[in-house]
């Protein structure tokens, strides 16, 4: 099975979501983001919600769209956080998770796929995941089981140089010191998942992917739930991160440097083939194990 992605439309969707995305001083475009996301949901011809919660008095929204299934199957959910730091474009952190996402909606919606995929644009990430955290709540109040949860955190930024990649104490001698990998973390309880999800991506030729799975919620290594899988790993969800691994790799990481130049297109083109094809391969009915 072929799977085409297409590079020029990841860039055009990184150049509509970079600039100020911060609650505090970027809320305007912030929510053009959000109406962009939605339009773009809504153009794949997805079933489109908004799921509202309440930050610090203020109302905010994530964006969620539905491809398939029934109401009644276990979703795997797919999704990428929307807001970035106060005082960066935010391209890699996470315009570049958001244009994957939009990508891998547009690609799925026009295929005959046996699961129901929940596209999730989560708010206020920065902020602690705020979005998410009231996402994943309201999923185990109503009872819901889910087949997957996969977190796009930073899929954009790579760096070939011997060195250029760093890791967290202890893990050094495990992992290529080149930055041109993308990584897959989940915890124990998702490792089935994790194994199924990564051998797809491993199917994208040319696209390294390093994997790695923690005890119980991740605390061993903190970095690790910087992102919004970690409220899905609390509630005792499967969950997965998708990352370029942040700040180990990307000097510009939180910075008005973040900016679209620094991304490396080809790279977050194979990661979203990549995604696509895990997905897949924890959605086939061979796959229900």
């Amino acid at each position: 099975m072929s799977i085409e992605v297409d590079r020029k439309r990841l860039c055009r969707t990184v150049e509509k979501i970079v600039g100020e995305r911060s609650p505090f001083t970027g809320r305007r475009h912030l929510a053009a983001v959000e109406d962009f996301v939605q339009d773009e949901f809504r153009n794949c011809g997805l079933v489109v919600e908004s799921e509202f919660f309440t930050y610090a008095g203020s109302s905010y929204r994530n964006i969620i769209g539905r491809l398939g299934g029934r109401n009644e199957d276990p979703p795997i959910v797919l999704g990428a956080h929307i807001d970035a730091v106060e005082g960066t474009p935010g391209a890699d952190d996470n315009a570049s998770g958001v244009a994957v996402l939009l990508e891998v909606a547009r690609i799925l919606s026009q295929m005959n796929i046996q699961p129901s995929i929940l596209f999730c644009a989560f708010n206020l990430e920065e902020l602690n995941m705020i979005g998410s955290t009231a996402f994943a709540r309201k999923l185990k109040a109503s009872g819901k089981k889910i087949t997957a949860m996969i977190s796009l955190e930073m899929v954009g930024y790579t760096d070939n140089r011997r060195g250029s990649q760093r890791l967290p104490a202890g893990l050094s001698r495990f992992y290529p010191d080149r930055g041109d990998f993308i990584g897959v973390i989940g915890n124990w309880q998702s490792n089935a998942v994790l194994r199924k999800f990564a051998a797809g991506m491993r199917n994208v030729a040319d696209l390294p992917v390093e994997t790695l799975a923690v005890p119980g919620r991740g605390l061993v290594i903190p970095a690790v739930r910087l992102s919004d899988h970690a409220p899905f790993w609390d509630l005792g969800y499967p969950a997965l991160m998708v990352t370029d691994t942040s700040f180990y790799r990307n000097p510009h990481y939180h910075g008005s440097t973040d900016t679209i130049e620094t991304l490396d297109l080809e790279f977050m083109a194979k990661v979203c083939a990549g995604v696509i094809r895990g997905i897949l391969a924890i959605g086939s009915p061979q796959s229900a194990s």
